[in-house]
């Protein structure tokens, strides 16, 4: 790409900060301004259907697998694109954020891959956001491979403008890191990878690829060396998982699970309906009807196309009193046990010590295989009702689930406003997904009686003051706020992230570039 006739200029707002230079060079926010005047537009169209789909789901249209795309599942020629360079042995891998300790860390942890999460473990101040750029830029050669997870379509960089309005996140986090490392990675040995958040439909899959390929034709990248895994953490998505891998054949590296962001899917598009009723988050396992349905057709699904599927997330902490983090390894084990006889190429894992029994049990079912794409699972037969057979597991909470999703909730605010995207609380790595599955659950509870709202508003005193004694710097008028605009309300927030991020980590300096 020309760095001498720049025609899409893109104005930083956000304040100067160390090396931010190296990052926000007037030939990498042109490239950002081509790819904002591309598909800016039409994002907003998805982002305007996302709002209509999801009001017909509640005014009782059916969920099913798309009648117009039948042809699409009913052909078995189709294939994605072989492994590229590194994504072949995908055993293990870990996810954080993607600063310069944790992400040094993570690919010295003996993972296959390490998976630098812009979406859910960050918490996208400005700061946050170019210094996790700047800590991609700096990366040499390491033994894992490196996926980089841009922030999903509903969210704005509102530190960066084109023609007057916020750039998309997701353009943003793979913009620049495309811009400076593409050419970085393919001179590794492997490539620019990416692991895509929270679509819902083949139409954002179809967006992406569409991104891929003039990210690519920009920058004189061959067509293809892209890749891409979609994380299937929506319903809707899950009805669509074959449609999304054709979207993104040429550029597709398979499809993974997402356990909290699918129950809060779930609770966002059905919770109005009693039948959807979620008991404690903790009791909704792996081993659910509808979570077995949704997992075993992702491997059929993948595997059917030559995909790798990859398992969900485990966030237990080891460590700590020596039976609790015994537990937490055993309940790791059961998990990685079920999903590697299940036909998963891989895993998930939050913390460095997961890694070697996430590696074991893998180890013990692929051996020397890089994976097990020829387990086909011919089968598996999944209907739709199976997808959403929630009354099988529902029923009312805890008072010990209703405080425990009170507390995470608020927890998580602090640190997130604080400028941390993940932050521990009883032994497990909390996240924006699991912040997210706590106040909906609240909500959910609240909408459909099965807890008071006096209770909740007791617990909510309770929390808050103990968070302000054990976080002098939290601000905790701020915090209950948030609980209380994206918990206590008629109307459920789809997410607690727009608003929050618009009124609390945006400062603007005015500035242009």
């Amino acid at each position: 790409m020309s760095t001498t006739a720049l025609t899409h200029h893109v104005r930083v707002l956000g304040a100067p900060g160390h090396r931010h230079d190296e990052i926000l060079t007037p030939a990498a926010l042109d490239f950002l301004g081509h790819l904002a005047a591309a598909f800016g537009e039409r994002r907003q169209d998805l982002m305007r259907e996302r709002r209509r789909q999801a009001l017909r789901l509640a005014a009782g249209t059916a969920l099913d697998f798309p009648m117009v795309t039948s042809a699409v599942r009913a052909d078995p020629t189709w294939r994605v694109a072989p492994p590229a360079p590194g994504l072949a042995d995908r055993r293990v891998e870990i996810t954080g954020p993607p600063d310069r300790r944790t992400a040094s860390d993570a690919l010295d942890s003996g993972a296959q891959v390490c998976v630098a999460d812009f979406e859910d473990a960050t918490s996208p101040t400005w700061d946050n956001v170019i210094d996790g750029q700047i800590a991609l830029l700096d990366v040499g050669e390491r033994h894992a491979t490196l996926v980089v997870r841009p922030r999903g379509w509903h969210l704005d960089e509102e530190h960066l403008a084109y023609e007057g309005r916020p750039v998309p996140a997701a353009l943003v986090d793979f913009g620049l890191y495309f811009f400076h490392c593409a050419r970085r990675r393919i001179e590794a040995g492997q490539g620019p990878y990416f692991c895509l958040p929270k679509l819902e439909n083949r139409y954002e899959a179809r967006l992406w690829n569409d991104v891929f390929v003039l990210a690519q034709e920009l920058l004189g990248i061959p067509r293809g060396t892209v890749r891409a895994t979609v994380l299937i953490e929506t319903v809707t998505a899950a009805f669509e998982m074959e449609e999304i891998l054709y979207e993104l054949r040429e550029h597709s590296s398979g499809l993974g699970a997402g356990r909290w962001d699918y129950l809060f899917s779930l609770i966002k598009t059905f919770g109005h309906r009693t039948d959807f009723l979620l008991p404690d988050r903790t009791k909704v396992t792996m081993t659910a009807p509808f979570m077995r349905a949704y997992t075993e057709l992702l491997v059929r699904t993948c595997h059917k196309r030559g995909a790798h599927a990859i398992g969900c997330m485990s966030a237990d902490l080891p460590g700590g009193e020596p039976a609790a983090g015994e537990a937490a390894l055993a309940k790791v084990r059961l998990d990685k046990e079920r999903e590697a006889e299940d036909g998963f190429d891989g895993s998930w894992v939050a913390h460095p010590g997961l890694v070697p029994v996430c590696r074991e049990v893998f180890d013990g079912v692929l051996g020397d295989r890089p994976h097990q794409i020829d387990r086909t699972r011919d089968d598996v037969e999944v209907t739709p009702s199976d997808l959403l057979s929630v009354r099988r597991i529902s029923g009312p909470p805890t008072p010990d689930g209703v405080r425990t999703n009170v507390a995470v909730a608020l927890r998580y605010f602090a640190a997130w406003l604080h400028g941390q995207g993940t932050v521990a609380v009883g032994g497990l790595m909390e996240d924006a997904a699991t912040a997210e599955i706590a106040r909906v659950q609240i909500w959910q509870w609240l909408r459909h009686r099965a807890v008071d709202r006096e209770t909740v508003l007791g617990l909510l005193d309770d929390e808050v003051a103990a968070l302000g004694a054990g976080y002098p710097w939290a601000p905790v008028d701020e915090i209950r706020a948030l609980f209380e605009r994206t918990a206590l309300t008629g109307e459920l927030p789809l997410f607690f992230t727009p608003d929050a991020y618009s009124r609390h980590l945006v400062r603007r300096t005015g500035a242009g570039a």
